[in-house]
């Protein structure tokens, strides 16, 4: 393990003065920041928060996966909390994507809350990405300390993207914080019964962008989004491929699970494409090329 691999895994201190400017417009201030993985992403390239609420629908984690997975694979960088709910499900898609993520703790860095996700924790270092925290690293989290976070996440965020959130969720505090920033709030709508689209649909009603998909987003970044597949397919097995492979990459379970392909099917599909060049196996993940 060389040197700068290494140090990756050291926790270091946070200039205040290496922060986004908008970090500094803060109402609370950011008095000391500690950080383990690429401080880099800090002030490199598009960054996008995505926050909502931790307890979810199905339509809450599909969107949410879709738009992190997209967003990553046109380089943006992800924020979010790596709370429970739709912030883990943004990191990871995130990760899964090849992209890197940015999570803000509302505890210490080596007391990773919750619990269950330290094994994401160490995935989104292992794979380039940052953890950060205002806290001494064995702090455990009151109380106030997730509100306090949240402004973090969108003073780090050139837009904030609101998936799915009831009207009491916490992401709705992250979204006030944005919108005192002056930073782009956007918010997917959703069902109108629905209680946990009751919180984006008041966010839109109130002004945020509504999102349709991550093209939206890219363009309000003013980024062009990943490259869009130009073959034509040649039968209907390869058009059901390139289509579920069209939003994201994924395993080869996961495409045999969505078209209903018999393995035997599906293995010479994906071998036939692979050879017109047209999708490639990356790290165990088929992708379009």
């Amino acid at each position: 393990m060389n040197l700068l691999f290494m140090q990756q895994y050291i926790t270091k201190n946070i200039s205040i003065t290496d922060l986004p400017e908008m970090t500094k417009q803060l109402h609370q201030p950011i008095k000391i920041l500690h950080g383990k993985g690429d401080l880099s992403l800090l002030n490199a390239g598009k960054r996008v928060g995505i926050v909502g609420a931790r307890k979810f629908t199905p339509y809450g984690r599909e969107v949410t996966d879709q738009l992190s997975t997209a967003l990553a694979r046109a380089g943006v960088t992800i924020v979010s909390g790596l709370a429970l709910g739709v912030d883990s499900i943004a990191h990871k898609a995130c990760v899964d994507a090849g992209g890197k993520t940015i999570a803000v703790l509302p505890s210490g860095i080596d007391k990773i809350y919750p619990s269950s996700h330290k094994n994401l924790a160490d995935q989104i270092v292992q794979k380039g990405g940052l953890l950060i925290s205002e806290y001494p690293a064995d702090h455990i989290p009151m109380r106030h300390d997730f509100i306090e976070r949240n402004r973090i996440i969108a003073g780090l965020s050139d837009i904030l993207i609101v998936t799915e959130a009831a009207l009491s969720s916490g992401s709705l505090h992250t979204a006030s914080f944005a919108l005192e920033l002056g930073v782009t709030v956007m918010a997917v709508p959703g069902n109108i019964t629905s209680q946990y689209s009751a919180g984006t649909n008041q966010l839109i009603q109130n002004g945020a962008f509504p999102i349709l998909n991550a093209q939206n987003v890219l363009e309000h970044l003013g980024i062009s989004g990943p490259k869009k597949i130009e073959y034509i397919p040649e039968n209907e097995i390869e058009q059901k491929i390139l289509y579920i492979l069209g939003e994201k990459q994924t395993t080869t379970q996961y495409l045999a699970e969505e078209s209903g392909l018999r393995p035997d099917q599906l293995a010479v599909q994906l071998t036939l494409l692979e050879i017109k060049d047209v999708i490639l196996a990356e790290n165990g993940y088929w992708k379009i090329k």
